[in-house]
């Protein structure tokens, strides 16, 4: 498959409300368009994670982007930021309890293509059954948690992330406070 064709069937899958296992701006994740209710379950059953644990969406741009060469940032925002000013739609299932929600723009070819033309946040959540290691690669993740997902996007040279790491965690309080979670 070329660029285009995986491009294609990433945003199909998303579409009909499937689950993908895709590259980011940090490592390699899975998700669902953050729309879909029921794809949102799906992730938390191929994870095995306690819905207590928010997942985080990719968003296409806005002011919490981060400037070139930047580490990858997360930001936790409250209700009235990320739904009030920003005006995400997302599931119902998909905010912690607390009603925030952790957004990124990633920096990352693959992934603002693919938020562009689904016109939708992407969730995001690390590509391991809960507890396990977080895979840098695309040959670290789990053949288990690939057989789970709708789809498996390949290892494309030109979709490899240089980031080893997590993105860092900022918390933006309603006052604006900003506390950093994870450096």
């Amino acid at each position: 498959m070329n660029r285009e064709e995986v491009i294609q069937q990433t945003v199909e899958t998303l579409r009909r409300g499937g689950t993908i296992l895709y590259p980011t701006d940090t490592i390699w994740g899975i998700g669902c368009d953050a729309r879909n209710a029921d794809a949102v379950e799906r992730l938390y059953a191929i994870k095995e994670r306690d819905r207590s644990k928010s997942m985080l969406v990719l968003v296409a741009g806005g002011r919490w982007s981060v400037a070139g060469g930047e580490r990858p940032t997360t930001y936790i925002l409250p209700r009235e930021v990320w739904h009030g000013e920003m005006h995400l739609e997302v599931a119902d299932n998909l905010p912690a309890e607390d009603g925030t929600l952790g957004i990124r723009v990633p920096n990352h070819t693959f992934c603002r293509e693919v938020l562009r033309r689904l016109g939708a946040p992407i969730v995001s959540t690390s590509a391991n059954l809960s507890g396990r290691p977080s895979p840098l690669l695309y040959n670290e993740i789990e053949e288990e948690l690939k057989r789970r997902v709708d789809y498996c996007v390949p290892p494309l040279p030109e979709f490899e992330s240089h980031e080893t790491r997590g993105s860092r965690i900022v918390k933006i309080a309603a006052d604006g406070t900003e506390t950093v979670i994870r450096p």
